[in-house]
C-alpha cells in the first residue's frame, strides 16, 4: 500500500511537469524504435532466406563451378559438364537422381504480349527431384532433350502473362526469335531456393544448351540422394567421381564446389550474425543517449524540487523513500518511451517493408519483450545517481534552497 502511495506520487510528479517528461521519453523512443526495427528486418529476412533454403529440399547437393591454382594465382572457371551429371548418376550409388541445368532471363513473346522470365535448360530429373509438377500438359521428356526438341513448359505465372485464361498447351511461342510448343503448364510453387519458379520456362537442356545459350558447360548439377542421412557419404562418392572425371591430381584443389541446405543455411546464419552487430551497436548507442537524457533531466528534477525534498523528509519521510520515488519516476519514463518506441517501431518496419517492396519484416514477440525490458533497465540504471542525490540532500540545506 506504502509502495503505491509512492507511484501515484511519482506520477503526479511527472504529470506536473509533463513538457519534461516527454522530451527525457524521447531519446528513449529512438532507442527503442532503433532496436524493434533492427530485429524486425533481420527477423524478418532470416525467415524468408531459411524458408528459401529449406524449398530446396533436404536431400540434395547442388554443385557448381569452383575455382583453382594456375602459376600460384587462384582464379575461377566453369567446370561442370553434362558428362559430369552422367558420370555422377552412373557411378555413385548414394546419388539416386541427377538434373544438370542452365539458365538465362530472356524475353519470351506470344504476338503481341511478351514476359521477362529466367529460361532454364534442364532435364526430366528437375521434376522430380524439386517434387515441382505440372498442372497442365506434360514435363519435357528424355526424347525432347535427345532431339534437341523446340518444346517449353511455362511457369504458372508466365503462362498466365502471355496467355490469360487461355490453356496454353500446344501454342507456341518465341524465345530467341526461335518458335517453341508449349507442351506444359507447371503447378503454383513460388520459390525454390532463390528462384521463383512460378517465373521461369523450362526448356530441354540439349535444346537450350546448343540452341538459345550457344554454352557447352551447366551452370549447376543437382544431385538427390537415396536417403538425407547418408548425405554425406553422397558428397564424398561425388567429389571422387568429380576429381575423377577432371583428371584432378592428389593434392590439387577442386574446380567444383558443393553445398546442402544446411551448409548454406549455416553460411547465411554467419553473415546474419555480422549484421546482427552491426544494427545492434547502433540501436544501442541510440539507448545510451536516451539513458543520458533521462540522467539530465532527472538531475535538473532534483535541482528544481530541492525545497520539496526538503519538506518531506522534514515531516518524517526516509531517505529510502526519497530513493524509491525518483528511481520510480526514471522507470516510469523509460517505460512510457520503451512503448512508444516499440509502436514507433513496428511501424516503422512496416512502412519500410511498403516502400522497399523488396525487404521482408517480422516483428516477434520476443523482441518487443526484450525491448520493454531493456527500458526498464536502462531507466532504473540511469535513475540510481539523481535518485541517491536527492536521497544525500541535507533537509536543512534542502530547506533553505529557493
Amino acid at each position: 500500500m506504502f509502495f503505491l502511495r509512492i507511484v501515484i506520487m511519482s506520477l503526479r510528479a511527472l504529470q506536473t511537469n509533463l513538457m519534461r517528461t516527454m522530451l527525457a521519453t524521447l531519446g528513449v523512443i529512438i532507442g527503442v524504435s532503433a532496436v524493434v526495427s533492427a530485429m524486425s528486418i533481420l527477423s524478418g529476412a532470416e525467415k524468408e532466406v531459411v524458408d528459401k533454403f529449406e524449398s530446396m529440399g533436404a536431400d540434395q547437393v547442388m554443385i557448381v563451378s569452383g575455382g583453382g591454382r594456375r602459376q600460384s594465382r587462384r582464379i575461377r572457371f566453369d567446370a561442370l559438364k553434362r558428362e559430369d551429371a552422367d558420370a555422377i548418376l552412373d557411378d555413385c550409388e548414394l546419388i539416386k537422381a541427377v538434373a544438370p541445368e542452365v539458365t538465362q532471363p530472356m524475353q519470351i513473346k506470344y504476338f503481341q504480349k511478351n514476359t521477362n522470365a529466367q529460361v532454364l535448360a534442364t532435364t526430366t530429373a528437375y521434376e522430380s527431384i524439386n517434387d515441382y509438377h505440372v498442372a497442365e500438359g506434360r514435363f519435357i521428356t528424355r526424347e525432347d532433350d535427345r532431339s534437341e526438341r523446340k518444346v517449353c513448359v511455362l511457369g504458372h505465372k508466365a503462362a498466365s502473362e502471355l496467355f490469360g485464361q487461355v490453356p496454353p498447351v500446344g501454342y507456341r511461342v518465341k524465345i530467341k526469335g526461335l518458335g517453341f510448343t508449349v507442351v506444359g503448364v507447371m503447378e503454383k510453387k513460388g520459390f525454390l531456393g532463390f528462384r521463383n519458379v512460378d517465373s521461369q520456362v523450362i526448356v530441354p537442356l540439349g535444346t537450350g544448351m546448343k540452341r538459345l545459350f550457344g554454352m557447352r558447360f551447366v551452370s549447376m548439377i543437382t544431385a538427390q540422394a537415396t536417403d538425407q542421412s547418408m548425405l554425406e557419404a553422397a558428397m564424398q562418392q561425388i567429389s571422387r567421381t568429380l576429381r575423377s572425371q577432371h583428371k584432378i591430381r592428389a593434392g590439387a584443389d577442386d574446380d567444383f564446389n558443393m553445398f546442402t541446405q544446411e551448409q548454406a543455411k549455416k553460411q547465411f546464419g554467419d553473415v546474419t550474425k555480422i549484421f546482427e552487430v552491426v544494427l545492434y551497436s547502433i540501436a544501442g548507442i541510440s539507448l545510451v543517449v536516451g539513458a543520458i537524457g533521462i540522467m539530465n533531466i532527472m538531475l535538473v528534477s532534483v535541482t528544481e524540487r530541492t525545497r520539496e525534498i526538503g519538506v518531506r523528509i522534514a515531516v518524517g519521510a526516509r531517505r529510502i523513500d526519497i530513493l524509491t520515488q525518483f528511481l520510480i519516476e526514471a522507470a516510469i519514463i523509460s517505460l512510457i518511451g520503451g512503448v512508444l518506441g516499440v509502436l514507433v517501431g513496428m511501424a516503422f518496419s512496416d512502412l519500410l517493408e511498403k516502400i522497399t517492396q523488396v525487404l521482408t519484416t517480422f516483428t516477434p514477440p520476443a523482441a518487443i519483450v526484450y525491448a520493454l525490458v531493456m527500458a526498464g533497465v536502462i531507466g532504473i540504471v540511469s535513475g540510481i545517481y539523481p535518485a541517491v542525490r536527492a536521497a544525500r540532500l541535507d533537509p536543512v540545506e534542502a530547506l533553505r534552497y529557493e
